[in-house]
Order: C-alpha cells, then sequence, then structure tokens
C-alpha cells in the first residue's frame, strides 16, 4: 500500500459574509477534492493537545501521530534539523522571524514576506554584530530563521509574531516563567532591541522602502527547546519507506525526525505562488519507490493570516487542479493500491487572521475500497464531520491510515 497525506496548511476557516457564509473550503471550486470525500470516508481530527497553542508545529507532530506533551521540545528545534545545525547539550535553539515594526507595534509578522536572499544576508550581518559567542543566527527561508543560545533556560513565555498583530511590541516581549529564566529572557529582549538598531538603517532595508516594501526591522525569537527525542514512523508505525515536501523548514525538521527524506522542490516559495504542480510530480515520483509521502502546502495558512479570503479561496482551487488532480490521475490505475488523506494542521480563520484549536476536517480515500464509505458528498467544515469516522484524537488519525480500513 503507497499512502500519501496531503496537509493543506490553516485551510480550514470560519463561515465569511463576503462569500455568502460560506467558508473558503466550501466556497471553492475542488472537483476532485471532493470526489475524494464521496469516494473516502471521512472526519474531524483534534491536532491540539490540551494545554497546547495552535501552532504549526503542534499540529503537524499530532496529525503525524505524536504524543506532543512527551516529544516537543520547541519549533526552533524542530526547523534546525531540516537546517542541517546540531543542537548540542546545553543549546537551546528558537524560531527567529524577520518582523515589521510601524509606529511601535508589530506589523507584520514576515517583513512583508521578505525574499530569502535579502533575508539571509541580513541574518548573516546580524550573526556578525551580535554573535558574542553565547547567541548564534542561521538563515532560513524568507522571514522564517533559527537562534541558537548557548545556557539558554526554556522556561521563558514567548509569543509568536503571527498571533499578536499589531500589538506594541514592548507588550508582548519575552518574560521569564521562572526566575532562573529571567536572565535568558533579560539577554533576548536586549538582542530584539539591538536588532532594530542595527536593522533600520540597512541597505537591504533603505532599498526595500524605497521600493514601497516593509522593512524587516526587528527580529523576533520565539518557540524555545532543547533537541528532542522522537521515534520515526517507521518504529511508531512501521513505515519503512518516507520522504516529506515541504517549502518551510519546520515541517522539513519534522520529517527528518520522523525518519522522512527531504526533497527539496524548485520554486517551493510557502505561499500562493508556489510551484504546485512540482510538488505533485515530486510526490509522485517519490510514491513509485516510498511507502509514504508527507506533502505539505503552506499557501491557505499564509493567506489566512492575511485575512484575504478571496487569496485563500484561490489558493483552495489551485490545491485542488494542481497537486491532487495531477496525484490522483497519476496513481488511480496503479496495480499497488493507494492511499490519499488531505488534511488541514489547523483553521487560521481569515477573521482573526491567526491559527485556532478546533478540529479540522479530514478524508481517506484508499483506490481499492468500494466507493462511498460514508455519504459525505463534499469535503469541508460541515460535511466531513458527518462521515463514518468521527472525532479522532492524537495517534488515532495515523491508526486508522493504516489500517486499510
Amino acid at each position: 500500500m503507497k499512502t500519501i497525506i496531503i496537509l493543506a496548511d490553516g485551510a480550514a476557516d470560519e463561515p465569511i459574509a463576503q462569500l455568502g457564509n460560506k467558508t473558503p473550503l466550501q466556497a471553492a471550486r475542488k472537483p476532485y477534492i471532493d470526489m475524494l470525500a464521496a469516494k473516502g470516508k471521512s472526519g474531524e481530527l483534534d491536532t491540539i493537545p490540551k494545554g497546547f497553542k495552535p501552532g504549526s508545529e503542534i499540529a503537524n507532530l499530532s496529525v503525524l501521530g505524536y504524543d506532543v506533551p512527551k516529544v516537543f521540545e520547541g519549533r526552533g528545534s524542530l526547523e534546525a534539523a531540516s537546517m542541517g545545525v546540531d543542537i548540542l547539550p546545553g543549546e537551546m535553539a528558537m524560531r527567529c522571524n524577520l518582523i515589521c515594526i510601524e509606529d511601535s507595534k508589530i506589523k507584520n509578522h514576515s517583513a512583508g514576506h521578505i525574499s530569502s536572499e535579502e533575508a539571509a544576508e541580513l541574518i548573516r550581518f546580524l550573526d556578525k554584530e551580535l554573535n558574542d559567542g553565547k547567541v548564534s543566527f542561521y538563515p532560513g527561508v524568507s522571514y522564517r530563521h533559527l537562534l541558537k543560545l548557548k545556557g539558554g533556560n526554556k522556561n521563558i513565555d514567548c509569543v509568536a509574531p503571527h498571533d499578536v498583530l499589531g500589538t506594541p511590541f514592548e507588550d508582548v516581549l519575552i518574560k521569564a516563567e521562572v526566575p532562573e529564566a529571567q536572565e535568558s529572557a533579560d539577554y533576548l529582549n536586549k538582542l530584539i532591541y539591538k536588532s532594530q538598531e542595527l536593522l533600520k538603517d540597512h541597505l537591504v532595508n533603505i532599498k526595500r522602502i524605497a521600493e514601497g516594501k516593509d522593512p524587516a526591522n526587528s527580529i523576533w525569537p520565539w518557540s524555545p527547546g532543547y533537541r528532542p527525542q522522537m521515534q520515526t514512523l517507521q518504529e511508531l508505525f512501521g513505515v519503512r519507506s518516507g520522504s516529506v515536501i515541504s517549502a518551510v523548514d519546520l515541517i522539513m525538521g519534522i520529517g527528518v525526525y520522523a525518519g522522512l527524506k527531504q526533497i527539496h522542490v524548485e520554486g517551493a516559495t510557502g505561499l500562493y505562488d508556489t510551484n504546485y504542480e512540482g510538488k505533485a510530480e515530486a510526490a509522485i515520483e517519490a510514491l513509485k519507490t516510498d511507502d509514504f509521502v508527507y506533502l505539505h502546502i503552506e499557501a491557505s495558512d499564509e493567506a489566512g493570516h492575511e485575512g484575504d479570503y478571496e487569496l485563500k479561496t484561490k489558493t483552495i482551487e489551485y490545491l485542488d487542479d494542481r497537486v491532487v488532480r495531477h496525484i490522483y490521475d497519476a496513481t488511480k490505475d496503479w496495480s499497488e493500491p493507494v492511499t490519499i488523506a488531505i488534511l488541514p494542521d489547523h483553521p487560521t480563520p481569515c477573521a482573526l487572521r491567526t491559527h485556532t484549536s478546533k478540529p479540522v476536517p479530514f478524508l481517506i480515500y484508499r483506490s481499492d475500497a468500494e466507493a462511498g464509505a460514508d455519504n459525505v458528498q463534499a469535503y469541508d467544515e460541515f460535511e466531513s464531520p458527518k462521515g463514518a469516522s468521527g472525532l479522532l484524537h492524537g495517534k488515532e488519525f495515523m491508526e486508522l491510515l493504516f489500517s486499510g480500513k
């Protein structure tokens, strides 16, 4: 059996008045996804364990069947694995965004979706200026980067910048959760202020402002942790071979710890203009030799963070026509059965512009199963929960996926 999960990051939403009180999933024209729902089995998955915030790191670990409270060690440590950066004993890793601050408020979490080339120049500059033997910076993709801190204490309260858009940045600076972490909190906050002084007059930002773009005028470290201890998917579910495809270091890093091979697709951006066809073709090729593929598409999540319901609807239509259609058409007549699962990791409602913890709809289609496992005829937040699989939690989704039922 060949198995692929197509993860439509943040695709779930709430009804939107401008869409006739439909969600983007309901409003989008998605004949292939709806066809798979009609032929397969549907349900809901609770991806956010109690006590955790609905971040993509938490949700994707849950989708893949991990016991989050046992394995989670922060977003930065996962992204480090994708970047080939070792987290040594005594080191703490953190995601480090380049953000735009305007009038002392967090304008956006992405510095206007800065290019990877511009961002790398800024991160290398900051590492040269701020690396005192204790802290180091590593460039990633677009606004997503890595910070390592020797002797850092992870018991600090950090907020994700996409959760506090429009908030005065000084109101959401890092706070110590225990007295032993105060030194780390103070040190990181000083880095934020120093980065603002260093970045404001950098040539990259001067050029961006001249072009009418948002400057990357501050760093924002968050999601601290140490090196995680995770079993592979082979150890957990008997997955003999697998690959991960994504434009996002976080997902690639989870894949590394899960024992999956990284497949990098040229033109994969993590935005609406990503190389959908390239990702689909890479997934098809990987399925020819691997048992499992985790195909992650970020575009809908970014549209949700922008509050752009029209763009979010379009990204779902792109997913259907430029990814799902190609994968279904290429694999439907294979002699070996193919299972296709589609789901988001979490909702990213356009009205809120951030993640929520609501369960997400899923579908599982098996090429060797009789059509119509339940009466669901469309894939969305309201039809899918009526499916035969009901509401699942944690590893129950992966167990169902590999059960063949």
